[in-house]
């Protein structure tokens, strides 16, 4: 009955995927991974430096100079420059949701923990320190960074941040 069962639905045999059980999966699956990684970040890599290649030719071609094309590309390389005031502002942001979510997990596992009588839940609060410990060090990061762009004249609004 239950052949039948798995046959009707397609399902396979056990034996099918037994090597699935060995001990070995993990470590091979985690070092194919990081070697794709790898490779998709070098293909990557070449197919930017393939992309700014045709550009160059392309601009060549409809008769730029060669001073140009560099002050074009270089004008493309500054609008790309990274706004400190901006990424304190995302760093700010990702420790208060960091925090937050620290709180709601610990509140969440408390509650339940207290709930269902169950001493083994207390598990779900101690998870939630993890996020809690992780929106403290970006809290740390963006006060060490906000002191630091005052030292240089910046001054940051920490009581009505910019908005972008």
């Amino acid at each position: 009955m239950n052949a039948l069962f798995n046959a009707a639905f397609f399902i396979p045999d056990s034996s099918t995927y037994s090597f699935l059980n060995s001990a070995f999966v993990v470590p091979v699956a985690g070092c194919l991974m990081i070697l794709g990684l790898g490779i998709v970040g070098i293909y990557s890599e070449i197919d930017q430096r393939r992309i700014r290649s045709q550009e160059r030719m392309t601009l060549l071609a409809r008769g730029m100079s060669i001073e140009d094309i560099e002050r074009v590309q270089r004008q493309v390389a500054n609008e790309n420059a990274i706004d400190p005031v901006r990424t304190l502002n995302n760093i700010r942001r990702t420790a208060m949701i960091l925090l937050a979510c620290g709180v709601g997990i610990i509140a969440f596992g408390l509650m339940l923990a207290a709930i269902l009588q169950m001493r083994v839940l207390l598990i779900v609060p101690a998870a939630g320190l993890i996020p809690m410990a992780i929106g403290v060090g970006f809290w740390v990061d963006y006060k060490m960074q906000a002191r630091d762009l005052a030292r240089f004249g910046l001054e940051v609004d920490t009581q009505n941040p910019a908005r972008k």
